[in-house]
């Protein structure tokens, strides 16, 4: 009951309500509230930590900015959707302010296109080297299979791309990168009516801010070759995995193009099957059979591997 008084106190103001039904249709940060509303920062800043303490609204940094997003569970999280699910969508205020919403959708959009024309020539290059990539993501659909799962963590998510393939089969999805540009791209390749399910987040693989045991499927899709420490990201993503949770790794065969070392920071010129089931015994997982598409001159494989009952992961 306290919890729910509570919860309405902090949504019962105009200008909260209109930041709620805004950080139900996007993740947004203080700015881009400040944009929509017009409105002071500090106003809109004291607002959104009273929904913040009220756990309707959920916080997250990303470098010098933060962003906010509706609460995903909990009874708070509940009660913020049902009260945005009960106010009028396109009119008034918040019609107002949803038309807004959509301007910074094309800005958001305009800034990624920025980001990934500067890189494309250096990605359409490694491309040319390996099987295309709707071959790799058809192998991989099989690998993962068609049932449906609840959560999913891809790490060094980039564009977004292992978020959007599987989202039909999820509840939930969480994207984590190291690179503000590239989680731009993400964020506005996610910005769907459909996907609101999928969120992206700045973060490291060594050290992911994700509760142990609560990740059904994580994926690390062609990632593992620009770490230094492959062992830690394996031992880090399978301390998230539940019983039964599975970890697929997607990345190149041992190969000879020293320019993707030189001129593409890859730290690691392909990882031989052996080597990488090994590490995901050592991490405590149990490894499956390794998938090959071979390419020129890159083969591309997929490691796959379980985490047993009664396993205790390395940490």
């Amino acid at each position: 009951m306290d919890a729910l008084l509570g919860g309405l106190r902090a949504a019962g103001e105009p200008t909260r309500l209109r930041l709620l039904a805004l950080c139900a249709h996007a993740e947004l940060s203080v700015g881009e509230l400040v944009q929509i509303l017009g409105q002071s920062q500090p106003r809109i800043s004291r607002h959104l930590k009273l929904l913040v303490e009220a756990a309707l609204l959920e916080r997250f940094r990303e470098g010098v900015q933060v962003f906010y997003r509706v609460a995903e569970h909990g009874e708070a999280g509940m009660l913020a959707r049902t009260l945005v699910d009960l106010l009028p969508q396109n009119e008034g205020d918040i019609g107002r302010d949803l038309t807004r919403l959509e301007q910074i959708r094309v800005q958001r959009a305009e800034t990624a296109a920025a980001y990934f024309e500067s890189n494309a020539a250096e990605w359409d290059q490694i491309r040319r080297l390996h099987v295309p990539e709707a071959e790799v993501e058809e192998r991989l659909r099989k690998v993962v299979g068609p049932e449906p799962f609840d959560t999913l963590l891809d790490v060094g998510t980039g564009t977004g791309r292992m978020l959007e393939l599987f989202a039909g089969q999820i509840n939930r999805g969480v994207g984590i990168d190291s690179s503000t540009g590239m989680l731009s791209v993400a964020r506005a390749r996610l910005e769907k009516p459909d996907l609101r399910h999928l969120q992206v987040r700045k973060g490291d693989m060594y050290t992911l801010a994700v509760e142990d045991d609560s990740v059904d499927v994580a994926t690390l899709h062609l990632v593992l070759h620009y770490s230094d420490a492959p062992q830690r990201v394996i031992s880090e993503i399978a301390r998230t995995l539940a019983i039964g949770g599975r970890l697929v790794i997607v990345d190149f065969a041992p190969h000879n193009e020293i320019s993707l070392r030189d001129e593409h920071r890859h730290r690691w010129l392909g990882f031989d099957a052996e080597t990488l089931s090994e590490a995901l015994s050592e991490a405590g997982l149990e490894p499956g059979p390794v998938e090959s598409l071979a390419g020129d001159p890159l083969t591309v494989n997929i490691w796959q591997a379980t985490r047993p009952a009664g396993s205790m992961t390395s940490h």
